[in-house]
């Protein structure tokens, strides 16, 4: 089994530190980027981040959920073969990290009573690492089923609260979820206990929550008001320890803070990035000391620049691809995919292909091409007339006696997507999907067209929001450069898949900023037709969106994974059918009980590329 060995390049271990009062100790948060997968490799970061630890004089190590796998490990988990190594690697870890170190790792565990008592075979748990073994294991007590989480396919919850006397100290330990279960601050509860309530019980000194909590927008505000409550509820200083760092269609934004009984944060960790921070815990006052916050974001635009960079850096290097490729338009979709690949990978490492066809107009061209040079990038113009001509030939006789409509103009948006992935395997580039979450929902994008790609880069992001991140973008461009990133004239233009003469997308559906709305009432909110009518909306065009999300679900089955950025995001925690007519039905009662239910007769939105 020595391949699962953590041994590589060690270092020796600091020597041993003493606090001469002995009424402080000092905990360090390893905010880790794990590669699910990687136990060795994971191992090591967690060894790394040790010995910088007890350098800082730090008594006690705590790292995010599963951080020796790295979370989500998803199906992995029910290869036997993987939670073995875990278990091997987990042993060696504890022979090598510095003896004078407690460490807290996150691992899975086998559920030895699951073949007697029934049962899921596995626990989500922590372990408690010291004097070269495994001292203690504390399992995740409530595991969640919703959103992108399912835990409960593979864990069996946890019975007893958790906690360990490390010194003259006694530490709740809680798992990321077993944090959210207050029902003073719900107002109800999703779980039959609180293992926050547990341990003010039993009366810890303090409480940590090791998580791997994936990003959404304002998420952190969100879980600083949820331990706010916590910590002066139940008068515990409390520390959240989060995992940073892309893993498939899923952001980690670290953010790991700590609060005094008082709810005042002590200390924040990066966002976005890999961070170790240490804080002293003072014995007599029974709290944390103030040591080092990292400002918060500004605004949700620059949040959001932040995790969309981070998810395109992490996508490719843990899919080992050093380069991408991506059309180029002289949308405004094309352009904000091209500038955080740009600040992902560097202007070396993004190709981008400009496409034209005898319906592109001029602007666009020289758009995108003054786009690639503000962003310093490679750009390649390859025409696709010829193309269009020969298939027109080909489905002359085929297509006789038809009008030119949305299979021909789809076909422009195929040839397109077939030169991009001809140049992403000749080259082994990651191709890169531009299209955003508006047009993703109404199915305003083409199968095996505009959709063809490895990573969906914008696709849980609102088209309102594209201009809002542009503008932000250009906004906080270095003072030097002569020219803002994105050109003016992309930002002003009308939006267009230039697929026939004089096309914009507004031919097609609703403004954006109305689009939007409907889609943010339907699809997060999860609001009815009525309600959304009543908000202000048109009975018909709300039918007709809700309509065109239904009827787009087989599309967005075949998209490739697109980053989350929302909490309602079309990818793993959207378990929609394919084969329904229930959404046509219940919606075309509710905004009109009289109405015949019928479908709605629109045209397929299924035309263009970006």
């Amino acid at each position: 089994m020595r391949e699962y060995s953590i041994i590589k390049t060690l270092h020796k271990p600091p020597t041993k530190f003493i606090n001469p009062l002995h009424l402080l100790m000092k905990i360090a948060i390893a905010q880790l980027n794990p590669t699910i997968g990687d136990i060795p490799g994971n191992a090591q970061k967690i060894l790394d981040a040790a010995q910088k630890a007890v350098a800082d004089g730090a008594r006690l190590l705590l790292t995010p959920e599963l951080s020796l796998c790295g979370y989500p490990p998803r199906d992995l988990l029910l290869n036997p073969s993987f939670v073995e190594a875990m278990n091997i690697s987990l042993g060696e870890l504890a022979c090598y990290l510095p003896s004078n170190l407690a460490v807290l790792v996150g691992t899975a565990t086998e559920n030895l009573q699951a073949k007697i008592t029934g049962g899921k075979p596995l626990f989500n748990s922590m372990a408690l690492l010291e004097n070269g073994k495994v001292q203690q294991i504390f399992h995740k007590r409530l595991l969640p089923t919703y959103d992108v989480f399912d835990e409960r396919r593979y864990f069996e919850p946890g019975l007893q609260a958790n906690y360990f006397t490390l010194d003259n100290l006694d530490i709740g330990v809680t798992i990321c979820e077993d944090l959210w279960n207050d029902e003073e601050f719900w107002g109800k509860r999703t779980y039959a206990t609180n293992p926050i309530a547990d341990l003010a019980i039993i009366g810890v000194d303090l409480i940590v929550n090791l998580s791997a909590s994936p990003y959404s927008v304002s998420k952190q505000r969100f879980r600083e008001e949820i331990l706010k409550h916590s910590a002066v509820r139940f008068q515990q200083p409390m520390i959240y320890a989060n995992q940073v760092g892309g893993n498939d269609d899923l952001i980690f934004d670290g953010n790991s803070f700590a609060m005094n009984r008082q709810g005042e944060i002590m200390c924040r960790a990066n966002a976005f990035d890999a961070d170790l921070v240490v804080l002293e815990f003072d014995e007599e006052q029974r709290d944390f000391l103030l040591s080092s916050i990292v400002a918060a974001s500004e605004t949700e635009d620059e949040e959001i620049w932040q995790a969309l960079v981070l998810g395109v850096r992490d996508y490719a290097r843990k899919c080992r691809f050093s380069k991408v490729v991506l059309g180029l338009s002289g949308g405004i979709d094309s352009a904000l995919v091209a500038a955080i690949a740009l600040s992902a990978l560097g202007k070396e490492n993004v190709f981008a292909v400009l496409m034209p066809s005898p319906y592109s107009s001029d602007h666009s061209v020289i758009d995108a091409l003054a786009l690639g040079e503000n962003l310093g990038i490679k750009t390649q113009i390859l025409p696709i007339g010829e193309l269009m001509q020969g298939f027109d030939n080909t489905l002359v006789e085929l297509f006789a006696g038809t009008e030119f409509g949305l299979a021909e103009e789809n076909i422009q948006s195929r040839i397109r997507g077939n030169l991009l992935m001809a140049i992403a395997n000749k080259f082994g580039y990651l191709l890169l999907s531009t299209g955003n979450k508006s047009e993703m929902a109404v199915g305003y994008c083409t199968l095996y067209g505009d959709m063809n790609g490895g990573l969906a880069v914008i696709a849980d992001v609102p088209k309102t929001r594209v201009y809002s991140l542009c503008r932000w973008l250009n906004s906080h461009s270095l003072s030097s450069t002569l020219h803002s990133r994105i050109p003016e004239n992309i930002l002003n233009k009308a939006p267009s898949a230039e697929l026939k003469p004089g096309q914009v997308d507004q031919d097609s559906l609703p403004p954006y900023d109305e689009l939007d709305d409907i889609l943010q009432r339907l699809i997060h909110n999860h609001q009815s037709a009525a309600q959304i009518v009543a908000a202000g909306h048109d009975a018909k065009v709300v039918d007709r969106v809700i309509q065109m999300v239904a009827r787009a679900e087989f599309k967005r089955r075949q998209a490739p994974p697109g980053l989350k950025i929302t909490d309602r995001a079309f990818g793993t925690g959207w378990r929609m059918p394919i084969a329904s007519n229930w959404v046509t039905v219940k919606n075309a009662y509710q905004t009109d009980p009289s109405a015949s239910l019928k479908r709605w007769d629109g045209q397929d939105a299924d035309v263009k590329i970006k």
